[in-house]
């Protein structure tokens, strides 16, 4: 097998395996069940890592296809590192904005961006800040 062709084999299988125990629940729910064993531990915490997980599961395909340990190395870390650019590219886009001129932030003693809740109100629903109403009855 091409090596460039193991790399991307190696780095789908990372990404797969990975993908299956951070995000899946597994067939029959072997992997729900091996995450609540796990609990906030070590390897609990490890299964909710994906970034963490991959350098764990491109650990073992680096051993297998490296002949060197240089090489193992160098291969370990862009197998993980195409595992996470793999996730990163299924995932929803991240969106950065720039603020606007008329943000005012805390500290310069302006009025605070506020969060839109619910409080409950006389019929037992929900009102909104927004309503016009600030909270008092």
């Amino acid at each position: 097998m091409n090596e460039w062709l193991r790399f991307v084999v190696a780095a789908l299988a990372t990404w797969r395996v990975t993908h299956l125990i951070v995000y899946e629940d597994g067939p029959w729910d072997v992997i729900a069940r091996l995450r609540t064993r796990a609990g906030s531990g070590f390897f609990g915490k490890l299964m909710d890592c994906f970034y963490c997980l991959s350098l764990w599961v491109s650990a073992v395909a680096a051993v297998a296809l490296a002949p060197r340990i240089i090489e193992g190395i160098l291969l370990w870390l862009a197998i993980s590192g195409a595992a996470c650019l793999l996730d990163r590219i299924g995932r929803d886009p991240v969106i950065v904005e720039r603020l606007g001129d008329n943000h005012v932030e805390k500290d310069q003693g302006g009025d605070e961006d506020v969060l839109l809740r619910t409080e409950p109100g006389e019929s037992g629903r929900g009102r909104s800040h927004q309503d016009g109403d600030s909270g008092s009855s």
